[in-house]
């Protein structure tokens, strides 16, 4: 990935060797170009910088559209930017119906102890209902493996 520059500022990126090669008709390249011959031509490589830590719930991370000059190189940034009180309601409720669809696919792989001809034992019963008041647990909908019943 390459940034063309003009006077320190970015003047086109993308920028690709095909570009540089079209604007340069009468030039004739080497297959490989070296970072001297790039940079004669005001051509930087750009690299992408590590993706920051974030918040999925809170948070939206973008990655920047125009790379920044740094003391070692031309990077492509990211932006953290706070999601709004819909957005994380949004995000909530997403995460609700996932929990709450394997909650169902728990649920309906006991559903046979509740049949007529079957006894349903009191470590069943408490299972089941644990499944059922999972909603009101203190970590619902962002649980973790450990908050769900044990099946006995």
């Amino acid at each position: 990935m390459f940034v063309k520059v003009t006077n320190g500022q970015v003047d086109r990126f993308p920028y690709t060797i095909g570009d540089l090669r079209r604007e340069n008709p009468t030039t004739s390249f080497p297959k490989q170009l070296s970072n001297a011959i790039l940079s004669e031509h005001n051509i930087h490589s750009v690299t992408i910088s590590e993706r920051p830590t974030f918040n999925g719930r809170t948070q939206r991370l973008t990655q920047n559209e125009i790379p920044q000059s740094t003391d070692s190189g031309w990077v492509i940034g990211w932006t953290i930017v706070d999601k709004t009180s819909d957005q994380i309601q949004e995000y909530d409720d997403k995460i609700a119906k996932s929990v709450r669809d394997h909650r169902n696919t728990l649920l309906a792989e006991t559903d046979y102890f509740a049949l007529t001809d079957v006894t349903m034992d009191a470590a069943m019963t408490t299972y089941r209902q644990a499944l059922r008041d999972i909603t009101a647990h203190d970590n619902w909908p962002n649980l973790e493996s450990g908050d769900w019943p044990t099946k006995p």
